[in-house]
């Protein structure tokens, strides 16, 4: 026999309006914290399960996180209770988020991009590449060269003498950076202007090149990945030739890495120059979740 109540619906009930509770969602809200998905769903049966037998079958969206978080700290630890309640913190910004998140080729931007991304509940993610990509089809080799060259090969298309004592792969690198940096400009123009958050990733995004003040009333927060270790760096090359199926060949990303590295140090040396936060990758997960906790404590503060 059933224990009454057992399956009763749960309502958020906000003003006029009631929503169904979803056990799904209140778990990926975990999960957003680092969670595994394992676990998050059983606190959120758990909430689930407090919530019909206290009764509170219409529940406010406040009520709704407080029990969330007690069931969460019991159940998972006071920091995954302190992650929870400033991602809800995050959701009440009245003002755009714009997370960049540069580093040399191979850092691994991209995938933590995405996943910063899904966990902060933003939808919008623009590489840099992406705006170089468009641009050349602007603008012709001849008229803007720098822009039709890799990043770590840019020189290339310089067509004016590198200053004596100046090292051509910078100099090339520095031209590209400024031009893209005008469409890195835009994208973020638009999306405080719609009011959007936005993850912005790639090589371009150097500390120095944008000026934070000018994206009007928004939260921007800058960070730079650097993988300190050469062996793990160069073997992300090799994975990535793998996920791609060969479209970005492993070779050609060896024969430049070390054009690849004097870019990474370059870029460190502006951030700490400039004051941006530097994350030194070594494991995936761990380098997510230092991210999210740099966006976290940059917006919300300290508990």
């Amino acid at each position: 026999m059933t224990e009454r109540g057992t399956n009763d619906p749960i309502f958020i009930s906000e003003r006029r309006h009631g929503l169904p509770f979803s056990k799904g969602l209140l778990a990926q809200s975990f999960s957003a914290t680092g969670l595994p998905p394992g676990k998050s769903y059983q606190v959120a049966t758990s909430v689930q399960d407090a919530l019909r037998e206290r009764g509170e079958l219409n529940v406010s969206m406040d009520r709704l996180q407080e029990i969330a978080l007690e069931t969460l700290e019991r159940m998972a630890g006071a920091e995954f209770a302190r992650r929870y309640r400033k991602m809800n913190g995050l959701a009440k910004l009245d003002r755009p988020l714009v997370v960049m998140i540069g580093g040399t080729t191979g850092v691994g931007k991209s995938t933590i991009a995405s996943e910063v991304a899904h966990r902060l509940g933003i939808t919008r993610i623009v590489s840099t590449d992406s705006i170089r990509q468009v641009m050349r089809g602007i603008f012709s080799r001849d008229l803007m060269p720098a822009i039709h060259e890799s990043a770590f090969d840019a020189w290339r298309g310089l067509r004016v003498p590198v200053p004596h004592g100046a090292d051509p792969v910078i100099v090339g690198f520095r031209e590209q950076t400024a031009v893209v940096a005008t469409g890195v400009q835009a994208i973020i123009d638009r999306a405080v202007h719609e009011s959007e958050s936005l993850v912005l990733e790639g090589i371009h995004l150097v500390p120095g090149y944008t000026e934070h003040s000018s994206f009007g009333d928004a939260w921007v927060v800058q960070m730079v990945i650097v993988v300190d270790d050469e062996d793990a760096h160069r073997s992300h090359f090799y994975i990535r030739e793998v996920q791609t199926e060969g479209t970005r060949p492993f070779e050609r990303y060896r024969d430049n890495f070390d054009n690849i590295r004097l870019l990474g140090r370059y870029i460190e040396d502006l951030a700490v120059e400039h004051g941006v936060s530097v994350v030194h990758s070594q494991q995936l997960d761990r380098t997510v979740a230092e991210t999210v906790e740099l966006v976290l404590d940059t917006v919300i503060g300290d508990d």
